[in-house]
């Protein structure tokens, strides 16, 4: 097919996509997007089209639930054979669900993950399964039930294709919208909206009722339409900006802030480094390192050993003034946090307050998370309960501890219209 044709079949913020498919730029590609976004309909034409290019190879379609295939991403498939022009190509069978290519007797077959026995037996006449299609990624229990259909069908070839597509959960804290954050070398993660794609293809019904939920409910609007985890009202951190943050930026920062949350095991000992831009209310986490059963003398070197001299100040929690007094007697600049009655509300409300807290998510992932999962706790009716809970925090905490000069100083409340989210 031509790429002239296959421009016609998918929306124009698949084209640099497509292009890195068909010339096996990755092998796992990460399709988010909210409704509308094209992201499944996409694979549907892609999948067919691989195939056909690369014979003595099949793929497989799962969802998480059989009885769920036939009516959804089944039929995607059908129809997007069809819109290819090749239907008179492709035998549709139900027992087992399967698209086969007359030409050549490739497969393209349709699965369940509720019976993983069904998946490890699965037999092809020739050749390997080099394709395979994740439909709705958050209905599976987690990267680990999609790693071990993986190992089972990445074998016997040379090349691969795996596909992943879903509708971001509402929850940040969701283990699918977390592990599309991790890096890895080897996936593309793209984010599609309706936006992107050609009206006419949505039609105008589709477009009303969008433009309606925007008037009427902004947050169920991103959720839904945009594909935003926009959170259940639980999350504490809702400033969150996620991104690299490059060595020309961090070239500039010229207000850096260190904090240490002391640990040994099980709870880690943290450090983060910061810089704060006044001007845009804004805190740049650039740096972190964490360590399990580490003496002091050992995280002080490992701070000697990142660059960290006497002239960087060092902010620590001050419940272990030994450990301050150990990390002055190793020849750098610490010293305790003051903390005090009202210091954590003062402290969390100025991060909440914030414009943004921008972390890089590459260089600092344990603290991107921490920020991430950071949730209120509930009682029983679900009501979210006053104060911030003391756990999964500690990179948190050596963000407050650095920053204690900053949200201390008279003036610095945060934004003067925040409230904590229980009095709102």
């Amino acid at each position: 097919m031509s790429d002239i044709l296959l421009s016609e079949k998918i929306g124009s913020a698949f084209y640099d996509v497509a292009h890195d498919v068909f010339h096996h730029g990755h092998t796992h590609y990460d399709f988010s997007g909210g409704r509308g976004s094209l992201k499944s309909s996409t694979v549907s034409i892609i999948v067919p089209l691989l195939l056909v290019g690369n014979p003595g190879t099949h793929a497989l379609v799962l969802r998480k639930v059989a009885n769920t295939i036939r009516d959804s991403v089944y039929a995607q498939y059908i129809w997007a054979i069809g819109e290819l022009g090749m239907a008179a190509y492709w035998e549709a069978k139900v027992s087992p669900m399967e698209l086969i290519y007359k030409p050549t007797g490739q497969k393209i077959m349709f699965r369940g993950a509720d019976d993983p026995m069904k998946i490890k037996s699965i037999k092809v006449p020739f050749g390997y399964i080099a394709v395979t299609h994740f439909e709705e990624k958050d209905q599976f229990a987690g990267r680990a039930e999609i790693r071990t259909i993986l190992q089972s069908t990445m074998r016997g070839g040379s090349m691969f294709w795996n596909f992943e597509s879903y509708n971001p959960p509402i929850s940040r804290d969701n283990w699918a919208n977390k592990d599309s954050l991790e890096e890895r070398a080897d996936r593309l993660c793209h984010k599609s909206t309706y936006l992107q794609a050609p009206p006419e293809w949505l039609g105008e019904q589709f477009l009303a009722e969008a433009e309606h939920l925007k008037e009427t409910d902004e947050r169920a609007y991103q959720h839904e339409y945009l594909g935003i985890p926009v959170g259940t009202g639980g999350n504490v951190f809702e400033n969150l900006e996620l991104r690299e943050i490059t060595d020309e930026e961090i070239s500039h920062f010229d207000r850096i802030y260190n904090g240490v949350d002391w640990g040994y095991f099980p709870d880690p000992w943290a450090f983060n480094r910061c810089h704060y831009d006044a001007a845009r209310r804004t805190l740049y986490i650039f740096a972190e390192m964490t360590a399990n059963k580490k003496r002091n003398k050992e995280t002080a070197d490992m701070l000697i050993d990142y660059g960290l001299t006497r002239d960087d100040l060092i902010t620590a929690d001050g419940a272990e003034p030994k450990s301050v007094a150990d990390y002055q007697k190793f020849g750098l600049r610490c010293i305790s946090a003051r903390k005090g009655p009202g210091s954590i509300d003062r402290s969390m409300q100025w991060l909440q307050g914030l414009s943004s807290i921008v972390i890089d998510k590459v260089k600092c992932p344990k603290t991107a998370e921490e920020f991430i999962s950071y949730e209120y706790e509930r009682n029983r009716e679900g009501e979210i309960l006053s104060g911030y809970p003391d756990a999964n925090n500690h990179h948190i905490d050596a963000c407050r501890y650095a920053t204690e000069s900053i949200w201390k100083a008279p003036g610095q409340k945060g934004k003067s219209d925040y409230t904590p989210i229980w009095n709102r």
